[in-house]
């Protein structure tokens, strides 16, 4: 093996960067294939059986859940609500200024088949992996995010 070789193969070897970056693209892609039928990307997908699975949550507890900024939460609840899938509302409550998301009928009628999806994914990687890696890698993700920041 050539020098320049062995130092390129350690730089891959060990960049955390480059090796999650390479299993997000192929997660992504299979998620993206999955969500098609819904016209919704898996980050949207995500964010509906949330809304669906805690009516009314407001979107302060929406970026918390999904560990997205407010102005992401604001650009996807959009988005679902210009497909008529959520509503917002405000409720009374400390904050005047806080709204509420609600699914619509709409987006009732899809909840069983995204749980559904959900599972079928969820069951692929276990088929892939096996039940205790899968478990371990995602509790070592879920780690891992929060103590890097």
């Amino acid at each position: 093996m050539q020098p320049y070789m062995r130092i390129i193969r350690t730089m891959f070897d060990r960049c955390f960067y480059f090796n999650i970056n390479a299993l997000t693209r192929v997660v992504n892609k299979k998620w993206a294939k999955a969500f098609e039928v819904f016209d919704l990307s898996p980050a949207h997908g995500y964010m509906l059986r949330v809304v669906l699975s805690m009516p009314g949550i407001s979107q302060k507890e929406l970026g918390a859940e999904l560990k997205l900024e407010k102005s992401t939460i604001t650009r996807f609840v959009d988005a679902l609500q210009k497909k008529g899938l959520v509503r917002r509302k405000r409720l009374t409550g400390i904050d005047g200024r806080e709204q509420n998301i609600f699914p619509t009928k709409k987006a009732k009628k899809l909840h069983t088949s995204l749980e559904d999806l959900g599972e079928t994914l969820y069951q692929e990687m276990v088929s892939s992996l096996g039940k205790e890696q899968l478990t371990m890698l995602v509790n070592q993700f879920r780690e891992s995010a929060r103590e890097i920041k």
